[in-house]
This record gives structure tokens, sequence and C-alpha cells, in this order.
């Protein structure tokens, strides 16, 4: 393997599997997306890469490669409440780090907001963006907001040693232009990383999807589908902006190219996306909250042009970019993801993952074996579920994508396989006890 290539993670939030046109929508959603349909075609597309319920659980297990009911990062929370990582959790950055590897993180964090978890204490040299969720930035033009009881968002930056400062007050006009100082932030990154010779890790968490979905200035009215399909289309060109440094750099050879989207669409209209073939938004267990986009290009490692249903978690990312950059998985803990490297450059022909647990908050919603679907509670549409099912629900989700017809009854022999992977996970949580929600730093 080539020593230390240069890797960029572009995560999109709230991008539904089904929005892409790579993915079956672009054009058919009135938003064409020829940048990231030009990547895909250069690398390998997931069509069963999975994720968590939401925003911090996604983006914790990324950073963690454990599931967040073990690191407590089971919910965004308001500002002003104990939230995020706790510093004795080991982040993909630090691994990096610690490999030699300039880290930059320009998005999106919400792992933590206090001095100690923001992301340039968390092993990334600088960073700039927003500590939580982008639906503050509609704060400070609601009415009856009271900045005496309710903080007042701010884009916010640090580098590693240093404080983390208020930039600028994160309003809906920022929220338009965000995305694009995110990109030329990360341009100036990888030419002067490029020039020092230095293997980099760029972390972009993008804004958009999510709501409100506001296009920057120069997008609006492109498409003339309106706000979301403007906002689409522009994030398409910011990664193509991202595409085309890499190659001006000569930097795509060397570049492991990685675009995803945190979990399935936002299911408020009108900024409600879709997830193609699949039922559901993110905050639920259906197929369309847990599958998403994945695309990774890597010239000369990954063939180009394929397609994939093998299945891939989200988790997996940490352990498969930490080999990559040359880091061993911490031993002193459990880890969930799974080394996925000889799966993607063909060294082996199918994922070493057969399935996970699915968690929201506290509860175990559901697990993935196979082509199977085991769910324990049902709630298909957010706010509108039956609770806890004395008898699970079972999909086959190769027969029945959309998760229409149980099959329980004919098909217990699934109990099996399935339970055993609760037990086993419930027996490695007793033996490393999960962190509560909230929980302060050790001394």
């Amino acid at each position: 393997m080539p020593a230390q290539p240069n890797i960029i993670l572009i995560v999109a939030d709230n991008l539904g599997w089904g929005e892409l046109g790579c993915y079956g929508g672009g054009a058919l959603r009135g938003a064409p997306t020829p940048h990231l349909d030009q990547l895909a075609s250069e690398g390998l597309l997931l069509q069963n890469f999975n994720v968590e319920s939401d925003c911090v659980p996604t983006r914790s297990a990324l950073m963690t490669g454990r599931h967040p009911i073990r690191t407590g990062c089971l919910q965004s929370v308001p500002p002003g409440l104990p939230q995020g990582l706790r510093r004795d959790e080991i982040t993909l950055a630090q691994q990096l780090s610690e490999q030699g590897y300039a880290t930059a993180h320009f998005g999106k964090w919400h792992l933590g907001d206090i001095p100690g978890r923001y992301p340039s204490d968390r092993g990334f040299d600088l960073w700039y963006g927003i500590p939580r969720t982008t639906d503050e930035s509609q704060f400070t033009a609601s009415v009856g907001f009271d900045p005496t009881v309710a903080e007042i968002p701010h884009i916010m930056q640090g580098e590693r040693g240093g404080p983390s400062t208020p930039v600028q007050v994160y309003d809906l006009a920022a929220r338009r232009g965000i995305d694009a100082e995110l990109v030329r932030r990360s341009q100036d990154f990888m030419r002067a990383r490029a020039g020092a010779g230095q293997p980099f890790f760029l972390y972009l968490p993008l804004v958009h999807m999510h709501f409100p979905t506001l296009p920057h200035p120069d997008f609006a009215g492109r498409t003339g589908v309106g706000d979301f399909a403007d906002s689409l289309v522009e994030m398409d060109h910011r990664v193509g902006q991202i595409m085309q440094t890499v190659d001006e750099l000569g930097l795509r050879e060397d570049t492991v190219f990685v675009f995803c989207s945190d979990n399935g669409p936002e299911f408020r209209k009108p900024y409600r996306g879709t997830a193609g073939p699949w039922t559901g938004t993110y905050h639920t267990a259906m197929e369309g909250s847990l599958r998403v986009p994945f695309i990774i290009r890597w010239p000369g490692r990954i063939a180009a042009g394929q397609v994939s249903n093998e299945m891939v978690h989200v988790t997996d990312l940490f352990t498969t970019l930490s080999r990559i950059g040359g880091a061993a998985a911490p031993v002193d803990r459990p880890i969930d993801g799974l080394d996925q490297l000889d799966f993607f450059t063909g060294a082996r022909e199918t994922s070493p993952r057969e399935g996970f647990l699915f968690y929201i908050k506290n509860d175990l919603r559901a697990v993935k074996w196979r082509h199977w679907k085991l769910h324990f509670y049902w709630e298909p549409e957010v706010n509108e579920g039956k609770g806890k099912l004395e008898s699970p629900y079972l999909f086959n989700l190769q027969q029945d994508p959309k998760e229409e017809t149980d099959v329980l009854i004919f098909n217990t022999w699934v109990l099996g396989p399935a339970l055993k992977m609760v037990q086993a996970f419930h027996q490695s949580c007793a033996a490393h006890p999960n962190t509560p929600p909230g929980a302060p730093d050790p001394a």
C-alpha cells in the first residue's frame, strides 16, 4: 500500500439515498449532480452503506468507530447543556495526527461545544465551522427569540493548543454562505499541505442539505425548482471544487476521496428529501434512515465504475481510514468498526460485515443481518409509532425493500443469528460499561 495517501472525507447533512443522479435522483429531482456522478464513476458506489439515526450519533460513530450507545452521544442537545465526546474517546483525527498527518475540520462538528471538546482539542490542527446544528441559524430571526436565555449561535474557529473563538453570528445570511467559505478554507489547507509535502486529512462536513435548506445567493433560482434543488446543485458544485483542486495540485493518485451522508432525509416539509426506493426518513429505524449515499475513489487501488450492495457501516470508516493512514485500531476498548480496506480494493469479494444493531437514543430499535431486518419497535414515520412490539417485525429487504410485509412467522430461524448479535453486544457493554449522556470528562 502506498505510504500515507491524503484522505478527504466529505459528509453531507441530511442527504437522502435517492437525491444524487448516481442514485437515481439528480436531474429527476430538478437538480443535476454531475460532479458527484463523475466521482461515483471513478470509484466504488455503495448501495448498502448504513449510518445512525441522526447527526450526533453518526458523527460520533464516524469519529470513534464505536456505536453511540457506548459513547453517550445519542442525540442533538441544545447549547448550554452537557454534550459531546468525552476526552477519553479516541478520534479518527487523533489516529491520523499521530501518524504525521496534517488534520483540518471545516464544517459542522456537533461533538462538543466546551473547551477541551472542540475539534482543535480532539486531534485537528485547525478548524472552522459550527459547533452544533445548523437549524440554530434561524434563532435570531425567530419571533420572540430572547438572547438572555438562549445563546446566540456563532461560527467558530480554533487551532491546536489554543482556544476556540467566535468568528461571526450564525444567522440566515451566514447559513447561505457557509459552505462556500468551508470549501475556500479547505482549498487553502490542501494547497498549503501539498506545498509542504505533508499528507493531510481533510474532514469537510458540509451544511447542505440540512434545514433551513437555503442556497448561496449565486445559486438561488438556479434550477427553477426551489430552494432545495438549488441547494443540491450548490452542494454538488462544492464537491466539484474540491475535486478540481485535488487535480490542480496533482494529488488525484495519492488521495483517498470519500463522500457520504450522515443520515437519511429530513422529515419536515418543505425540506423533506427522498430516500429513493426505501421507506422512511432520519429519526426512524427504516431503511430510508439507515441507508445513505457513499462513494469512495482511490485511483490505482479501488477499481472505477463499481456498484455494490454489500453491507458497510459508518463505524467501519474509523477502522478502515485508520489503517489507510498507518494507524492500528485501539485495543483497550470495544471498536465496532470493521476494516473494509480489502473489500474496497477487491482483495476480498465481500464485506466482512454481516449485520449491526441500530439504536435510537437508548432503545434498540432494529437489527440488520444479511438481507433481513428485525424491528423491535415500529415507527415508519417520526412521532407516529406503535411503540415496542410484543412480536417483532421481520422483513426480507431484497424481496420487500419498502418493509411492508412482516414475514417473521415463516422465518423464525432468523431470530437465532440476530439475537446472538444482540447478546454479544450486550455482553460487550457489560464488560466495558457505556458512557452515559452528558458525562463529564474523566479527571
